[in-house]
């Protein structure tokens, strides 16, 4: 009898992933395998919520990767970055585990490239703003008449061949003076202003050019140097900036008495155009050989007003001798009147002092105190009358309401004499004006118009 057995293997436990710990070992793994990286890049999508922290996406012509920096971190940068701008970061590898994001936490952010050179020129740009570098007051106006041309620029540059060139063509006698300088380099700058101070010291130019091709903001970096901006501004001569193309803006620019998009153009401006100033020359001639027509006609006519004017001596004479004559009878007449006006003056004086004299005076003093004398005795009179007429009339209205009056027209005053044991009232009359407050037996006292009644009552009657 045969058996057979077979043994079936089990199957290996399985390891099930969660999303969250795909996500967390994956994080992990980011984060052990990369040490912190210098990363350079150009930002895009820039977002500041209002936590502080910084969210922003970095790339490059091919990709991009979104990055983050906490508030921790970036209260330390000296700038707010914006897109566009190239920036070099020391970051670290991760993962947002939320959304499982690959992403990079930014530790340190500093500008790059161009971005440092620009943010470099925009805090010079206005920190000289500020101390008025640029200030429209301080730049001279270019000279009208120009002679001697100063180009400060390289020796062997395009910019000076064209600046040549320009002159040639356009102004060929103007004296072209150049101070070489190098326009790129460490030391560029330096010598940039040391030949704009010597420029302005030896005094032998009518106008400065600054002049420099075009190219990036690097290649034009020494003409945005503080130490150029600082030797334009004190320089005694009026200078004009033709420094890169028309969109290159630099300092040097800003700070220059006029700027020209080029070279080119910075040698127009200081060269009047051939035939320009032929036709100029041309109009000044005309305008000169008409002036001195009118100018020659106008003398010729006052040649012939003052030949006109002029006299024989012999009428001269006579008509001084006429004037003489005149005179000599305009001064004895005005004598004469001055001594009867003299006459006359002295005439009106004598009255006056006649009028003046002592005796003159008294009588008239004596005159007029009798005149007062007599109006005072006439208003003296007037007075009395006035006064005795109204003492008169006074003296009548007193005899109407007097009762004295009364008792002449035959009326009688009754007064009622008390007789009290009290010594302060014995005796005292009272005027009776009511029969009822008297009584049969008392003493009563009648005064008439003349002279008094004493009288006992007999009998009270009531009417």
């Amino acid at each position: 009898m045969n058996i057979s057995a077979s043994t079936t293997l089990a199957p290996p436990p399985r390891d099930i992933y969660s999303i969250s710990r795909l996500n967390r070992e994956a994080r992990s793994l980011l984060e052990g395998s990369f040490p912190l990286l210098w990363i350079e890049a150009e930002i895009s999508n820039f977002a500041r919520p209002a936590s502080g922290h910084w969210y922003f996406s970095l790339k490059d012509e091919a990709a991009q990767v979104r990055c983050a920096m906490f508030r921790n971190r970036n209260s330390v940068v000296d700038f707010v970055p914006k897109n566009g701008d190239q920036i070099l970061i020391r970051a670290r590898i991760g993962l947002y585990e939320a959304r499982g994001e690959f992403q990079i936490i930014a530790e340190h952010m500093e500008a790059a490239g161009d971005g440092a050179l620009r943010r470099a020129y925009d805090e010079l740009k206005h920190r000289l703003q500020q101390q008025g570098l640029f200030a429209t007051e301080h730049k001279q106006p270019i000279p009208d008449t120009i002679n001697r041309i100063g180009v400060i620029t390289s020796p062997t540059g395009a910019a000076i061949h064209d600046i040549l060139t320009t002159l040639k063509r356009r102004y060929p006698s103007a004296k072209v003076i150049i101070y070489p300088v190098a326009v790129q380099g460490a030391q560029s700058a330096a010598q940039i202003s040391s030949m704009i101070q010597t420029a302005s010291a030896r005094n032998e130019i009518d106008v400065l050019i600054i002049a420099r091709g075009g190219g990036s903001l690097e290649d034009l970096w020494s003409f945005n140097e503080e130490v150029v901006a600082q030797a334009i501004y004190n320089c005694s001569l009026p200078i004009i900036s033709g420094v890169g193309h028309e969109v290159d803006v630099t300092i040097a620019d800003l700070v220059a008495d006029f700027r020209a998009a080029t070279p080119t153009a910075a040698a127009e401006l200081v060269s009047p155009n051939q035939f320009e100033l032929r036709t100029k020359l041309q109009l000044l001639r005309s305008r000169l050989i008409q002036s001195n027509k009118r100018n020659y006609k106008h003398l010729q006519q006052r040649l012939s007003w003052t030949l006109k004017r002029l006299q024989h001596p012999g009428r001269l004479l006579q008509e001084y001798a006429q004037r003489v004559d005149d005179l000599q009878t305009r001064t004895y007449q005005s004598i004469t009147g001055q001594i009867s006006h003299n006459k006359l003056e002295q005439a009106l004086l004598y009255e006056k002092l006649a009028a003046l004299h002592p005796a003159r005076q008294i009588s008239s003093q004596i005159q007029y105190c009798q005149t007062l004398s007599t109006r005072l005795r006439q208003s003296i009179k007037q007075q009395l009358h006035s006064k005795q007429q109204q003492f008169l009339g006074q003296t009548q209205v007193l005899n109407t309401v007097s009762p004295l009056a009364t008792l002449e027209r035959g009326y009688a005053i009754v007064t009622h004499t008390l007789d009290n044991e009290d010594s302060e009232n014995s005796n005292k009359q009272t005027l009776v004006r009511d029969a009822n407050n008297l009584n049969v037996g008392d003493r009563v006292t009648t005064r008439l118009h003349s002279g008094k009644i004493k009288c006992n009552v007999l009998e009270i009657e009531n009417e």
